[in-house]
């Protein structure tokens, strides 16, 4: 039996996210050095995922089109929801990705790059699970980051994503107020 996995915003190869800052001044990721850290992200995924594994990755996989071959030491069968970042020939993504997408719905959920428009998180989609936003989060109870920085730079497993989305969502009443904080 296969899991199905999502992650988004690897950055492969990207030197500038490894300098890149929180609005604290804390580093943004742990490493100093793109090839330490995507060694690290490598073996992050690896620990996880199976070969016969489905995994979403929801944009930003690659900074550089030379890093690309870096997604067969991947295990799992890849499926990639573009990003901003995303920017190569589809003919080359699909030489490491089963498919394609622009967003892709998963049951009751959208999955997407960026946060999609509140009016195309409806009642059938219950929440967009997205990234670009990397360690910031929306106050929205809709909305779920799986970019690495929010999931300990590992795929997160998709019942584990469904008892946090639930955590999440219990921090808001049913008119869309959260708990304790007035209204919003």
């Amino acid at each position: 039996m296969s899991n199905i996995f999502l992650i988004s915003d690897p950055h492969f190869g990207h030197s500038g996210v490894c300098k890149f800052t929180r609005d604290d001044g804390s580093k943004l990721r742990p490493w100093d050095d793109p090839d330490e850290m995507d060694e690290a992200l490598i073996q992050n995924w690896n620990s996880v995922v199976g070969p016969q594994d489905k995994v979403y990755v929801l944009g930003d996989v690659v900074m550089s089109e030379k890093k690309l071959p870096i997604m067969h030491r991947l295990n799992g069968n890849k499926r990639l929801i573009r990003g901003n970042h995303d920017i190569y020939n589809t003919k080359k993504y699909m030489t490491y990705f089963k498919e394609i997408y622009g967003c892709r719905v998963l049951e009751d959920m959208i999955l997407s790059h960026i946060p999609l428009h509140p009016d195309c998180v409806t009642e059938r989609f219950k929440t967009c699970v997205h990234g670009h936003l990397h360690y910031r989060t929306l106050d929205d109870p809709a909305y779920y980051n799986v970019s690495v920085e929010n999931i300990d730079y590992t795929p997160i497993e998709i019942s584990v994503l469904r008892e946090r989305i639930r955590e999440h969502k219990s921090q808001w009443d049913r008119n869309g107020n959260k708990i304790g904080a007035g209204r919003r």
